[in-house]
């Protein structure tokens, strides 16, 4: 058994996994995080997508040991004193979801473009940089539409904050 020390969503946690065990597996059965999703076990959907460190990984991809010692964020922990995050308000706003099955995931993935491109996005960059992730209802125009939303209402927060 592995002994695992992590900051989840800002708060400190401790808990023992087998060696094998998956981060997203850790999340959600020894920490009660089920807002990340197990979709396709083959790293190909997104679906399971959480910070580590400050970047995005799809969790699926990491044992629980070896994310010991880091930070992680999850969907959980995405929005602030019960505010939505821009990201999660433009999802709602231009209706970028239907299921929300890869919900949590693709809004973790965007918020990574976002923090990787502050001078701002277009089309083109926002599709090519999803494609890790599998949204099989909207067809992504909705969801292409509200992380560009989003990058520009963020980018505009930051410059009144500077």
């Amino acid at each position: 058994m592995a002994k695992v020390e992590l900051v989840v969503n800002g708060r400190a946690v401790k808990g023992e996994a087998e060696d094998r065990t998956l981060l997203v597996h850790f999340l959600r059965e020894n920490l009660g995080l089920t807002g990340t999703h197990v979709g396709c076990d083959t790293s190909q959907c997104g679906a399971c997508v959480v910070h580590v460190d400050g970047k995005a990984v799809k969790s699926c991809t990491m044992l629980a040991a070896q994310a010991s010692g880091s930070t992680v964020t999850t969907i959980e922990g995405l929005s602030l004193n019960g505010e939505l995050h821009p990201l999660q308000a433009a999802f709602r706003e231009h209706h970028a979801l239907q299921c929300g099955f890869c919900t949590p995931g693709m809004l973790m993935s965007s918020a990574d473009i976002i923090r990787r491109h502050p001078e701002g996005l277009d089309e083109a960059t926002v599709r090519l940089e999803l494609e890790g992730n599998i949204c099989r209802c909207t067809g992504y125009h909705n969801i292409v539409k509200a992380v560009l939303d989003a990058s520009e209402k963020m980018g505009k927060g930051a410059e009144k904050a500077a």
